[in-house]
């Protein structure tokens, strides 16, 4: 790889490993990007996001330099490590561009019902929602995109995965578990990163 390409990092999401991206790993690393997987456990959401993203960031840091700027996208959950990194544990302009496929930004109904610390987090009124969006016009500073289907059966609502701010593209995939192995999420992943 040319060292002048922009690392991308992909974060995969709940109950995910590395393996989940390979797919897109795959057809970034086809397009002529540096594309490597990060993927912090455990992914059951035991474990607070902050503890997943710092672990997260400690792995970006050791494979690229703690300076180096880099792309970001993230999956699902993935999507909100990636937001706690931009907002609470990167310098600014460390993220040159920012990615989120199905990502709950705006929360999840059923997570108030569950037991672990991650996905109560994601609950549509925790105080964890409430903290990252406060913090919304950070990513009016640098090119966001959030891609989102319609018939997501995880993220419920599926618009949860829109923010008033950067762009959405809605694209009509049948389950939120496919998202990243869609070549049309794959390629507005390329084209965006460009």
């Amino acid at each position: 790889m040319n060292s002048t390409v922009i690392p991308v990092i992909l974060v995969p999401g709940w109950l995910d490993i590395a393996s989940k991206m390979k797919a897109l790993q795959s057809y970034l690393h086809k397009a002529g990007f540096d594309a490597q997987i990060v993927s912090p456990q455990p992914s059951d959401g035991s474990v607070p996001l902050e503890t997943l993203a710092t672990q997260a960031l400690a792995e970006i840091d050791a494979r690229i330099g703690a300076e180096t700027v880099f792309d970001y996208v993230g999956f699902s959950m993935g999507g909100l490590i990636g937001r706690v990194l931009l907002h609470w544990l990167v310098r600014k302009g460390r993220v040159r561009r920012f990615v989120t496929i199905s990502t709950p930004h705006r929360g999840v109904m059923g997570a108030k019902f569950t037991w672990q610390p991650a996905l109560q987090q994601m609950h549509t009124e925790s105080p964890f929602m409430q903290a990252i969006n406060a913090h919304i016009a950070e990513l009016e500073a640098l090119p966001f995109l959030s891609i989102w289907t319609p018939l997501d059966l995880t993220v419920i609502p599926p618009d949860s995965s829109l923010l008033p701010i950067g762009q959405s593209l809605r694209i009509v995939n049948p389950a939120h578990a496919l998202m990243v192995y869609d070549p049309r999420v794959q390629q507005a992943v390329a084209d965006f990163l460009r």
